[in-house]
């Protein structure tokens, strides 16, 4: 069988699916590997490197298409790339469902027979956690917008004790708890803030305590949790205690970093304007759901907002800036599924669908 993966947008998406190591293990499992022309020298990765593993390079990329069996990306495929698709061919990758511009382009394609798994959708299971794409990468973006916020802030963030004087600590709020969250807490805590944390899900107190973080909760608070672990839409009355509690705490804040997202839904606002409006002069507010609408009332993807001197940011795709780590992490994740997609006896795709991993992520 031929897995194939064709160079992404490098303007929108520098990560690859497939690393030197992955696709020798590919090789080890009887697959043929065809990569496009210079698709990892961005990176660093030559194509003769790739080569002197076995892998074909094609500068063609109809004809790359053409003559797959699988076809791993990170995200959806061009329209004219997905108009060569053929009935019974298999793409894998994070293909975004929930997105309306998608909706229609996978219902047409379902029509051709072909399988698109999206790794996005993986069922929080202890036998999917090696494929989870969402924790790698989410892992990698909660330490990169703690660093990014850090750049932008003008002041030191560990306390200094100096003869003329003490320097306080930066004291940093993290708005969601989940693995960015977590992550976000960890980094800040090594680089010595304060550092305080918010979830409408009760069962992450613990785990941000277990970091050093201060778990902030409204009296009375539910456990606002899904079954898959995710969180869920909270009450009027939480929202409002919760806006209470979160506006006060603002004020004293150097810098907030916002993680909380509703799978398949707009991302809540949290940080309201007139909340901003109190915060001080100079704090830094970095908004990883910034794609999905954002969890502050200003939040423009791709720039600096400066309200009333503080900055508010959120990038399309924060792991622009550590691809080489979010592209080894992912290629692992996406390798580990096919290894559990592939029959190898058989040397052929095993669609079981009384498999829970399979039967969750095949959307067409």
């Amino acid at each position: 069988m031929k897995i194939v993966s064709i160079s992404e947008n490098k303007k929108i998406e520098k990560r690859i699916a497939i690393t030197p190591d992955i696709a020798k293990k590919y090789i080890n499992l009887g697959f043929k590997i065809c990569l496009s022309e210079n698709y990892g020298t961005h990176l660093g990765i030559t194509d003769n490197e790739f080569q002197s593993l076995g892998v074909n390079i094609i500068k063609n990329e109809k004809e790359l298409i053409n003559n797959s069996d699988i076809i791993i990306q990170l995200n959806l495929l061009s329209d004219d790339k997905l108009s060569l698709l053929k009935s019974n061919q298999t793409v894998v990758g994070i293909l975004n469902p929930y997105n309306n511009n998608n909706k229609e382009k996978i219902e047409n394609l379902a029509n051709k027979k072909i399988n698109f798994f999206s790794l996005e959708m993986l069922p929080r299971i202890t036998r999917a956690q090696s494929m989870d794409i969402l924790s790698s990468q989410a892992n990698l973006a909660g330490y990169k917008a703690v660093i990014e916020s850090f750049a932008n802030f003008e002041k030191a963030i560990p306390m200094m004790m100096t003869a003329a004087g003490t320097v306080p600590a930066a004291k940093v709020l993290v708005v969601g708890a989940g693995v960015a969250g977590l992550q976000a807490i960890a980094t800040a805590k090594r680089m010595g803030a304060i550092v305080f944390a918010t979830d409408v899900r009760m069962a992450s107190k613990e785990q941000v305590e277990s970091l050093g973080g201060k778990f902030l909760t409204v009296e009375g608070a539910e456990n606002l949790e899904t079954e898959g672990g995710y969180a869920k839409e909270a009450s009027d009355d939480f929202k409002k205690k919760q806006e209470e509690l979160l506006g006060e705490t603002l004020k004293k804040i150097d810098i907030v970093i916002c993680t909380a997202l509703i799978p398949g839904k707009k991302a809540p606002l949290i940080i309201k304007e007139n909340m901003i409006n109190n915060m001080q002069a100079g704090s830094v507010i970095y908004d990883l759901a910034a794609v999905q609408g954002g969890n502050t009332a200003f939040t423009d993807v791709d720039k600096v907002v400066d309200k009333n001197g503080v900055k508010i940011m959120g990038e399309t795709n924060i792991l622009n800036k550590l691809p080489i780590s979010a592209s080894s992490l992912y290629a692992k994740n996406v390798y580990n599924f096919v290894s559990n997609l592939y029959d190898k006896e058989n040397k052929k795709i095993n669609i079981n669908l009384e498999d829970e991993i399979i039967e969750k992520t095949l959307i067409t």
